[in-house]
């Protein structure tokens, strides 16, 4: 067994415009006075990393590591949530999605979604020059708007979806492989990939590729009523990445999964701060553990009550008590009668 590495910070639900979390200096400072050891950074968000210098000068990548380790924080991972999602957007959303791409392709299917693929491209090419094997992001959707089958779905449809996400991610994949870096899909609501039958539909079309993998998050399940541990057991072998989140659901006579418009604090189903949710995260850490989980327990606030900096420093404590540094001997070892072959012979009554 392995002992995996922690506790770490998401950036993007701090990075802003102020003060300490508006540059890659200060918020690396703010996040170890947390309690950190290392952050996860939303390569979109230039306030805190070039991604273009990122990509192309392992120099740049270098300097960068070098702020966040003088300042006591490893580079776990870089994010391209934002560009991911936009690999692949059903136009019922092009507008929705369209703030998240650079201003120039805005209002433009087309060029956006070169503009993504080509930006979760040099994310991977960052994170070969950082030395970092691991990179996160989503999927994007297309069949999304049909989640719910009605009115009935025609025939075809979702396997059309699928083929051409497929499609789209597979030259990503394939430069992924090249750079020795495994995509970690976060699997969420609102991406084709929300569960483990769309990933594995996924997996199908892509042939079993190496590269592409899962971020383990145990509070998009809590909010879809899925056996989140049972989760682990299925696809241990895929699992990278995992975000230490937390949430609730409690459904009403009023309201369950879908959640009634609701805002945030008012839906059954809601993020919380660790530890103020449902999820049994000592045997979430005890399951990885069991599988050799090695990578970073990554803390990602979302809250709809708690301030985000108690969140924070809250969550740093609630990792460290979490991880589980692994033994090097079996606890009943100081009762072994050692090895003698010809004793364990006798006591089987043979030979």
């Amino acid at each position: 067994m392995k002992t995996m590495k922690g506790p770490a910070l998401f950036l993007a639900q701090f990075a802003g415009d102020e003060a300490p979390f508006n540059s890659w200096n200060s918020i690396t400072k703010w996040a170890a006075d947390c309690g950190y050891a290392g952050v996860q950074v939303p390569s979109w968000d230039g306030r805190l990393i070039d991604l273009d210098a990122a990509a192309s000068s392992k120099d740049y990548c270098d300097e960068f590591k070098g702020v966040g380790a003088a300042n006591g924080v490893e580079v776990t991972e870089l994010s391209t949530h934002l560009q991911g999602q936009l690999v692949a957007v059903h136009p019922a959303y092009d507008t929705a999605f369209d703030g998240f791409a650079a201003e120039a392709v805005r209002g433009n299917p087309k060029a956006r979604q070169e503009w993504a693929v080509d930006q979760v491209m040099k994310a991977i090419s960052a994170s070969r020059n950082m030395g970092i094997g691991a990179h996160v992001t989503f999927s994007g959707a297309l069949a999304w708007p049909y989640v719910y089958p009605w009115p009935q779905r025609p025939a075809g449809l979702v396997e059309a979806a699928f083929d051409e996400l497929a499609a789209r991610w597979r030259p990503i994949l394939d430069h992924a492989e090249e750079n020795g870096v495994d995509i970690c899909y976060e699997i969420h609501p609102g991406e084709d990939l929300h569960d483990g039958i769309s990933f594995e539909m996924f997996l199908d079309r892509l042939g079993g590729h190496g590269r592409c993998n899962m971020l383990y998050d145990p509070s998009h399940y809590v909010l879809q009523a899925l056996d989140y541990l049972d989760n682990i057991d299925i696809y241990h072998e895929r699992i990278k990445m995992f975000h230490v989140k937390d949430a609730e659901l409690n459904p009403t006579g009023r309201q369950g999964v879908y959640g009634g418009y609701q805002s945030w604090v008012n839906r059954a189903g809601r993020f919380r701060s660790l530890g103020d949710g449902q999820v049994d995260f000592s045997a979430v850490f005890s399951k990885l553990t069991q599988y050799d989980f090695d990578g970073w327990a990554v803390v990602e606030w979302e809250c709809a009550m708690k301030h985000p900096e108690d969140g924070a420093r809250e969550g740093a404590e609630f990792v460290k008590a979490h991880i589980i540094r692994v033994t090097e001997t079996a606890f009943d070892d100081f009762a072994s009668g050692g090895t003698d072959e010809a004793a364990n012979k006798a006591m089987l009554g043979i030979g």
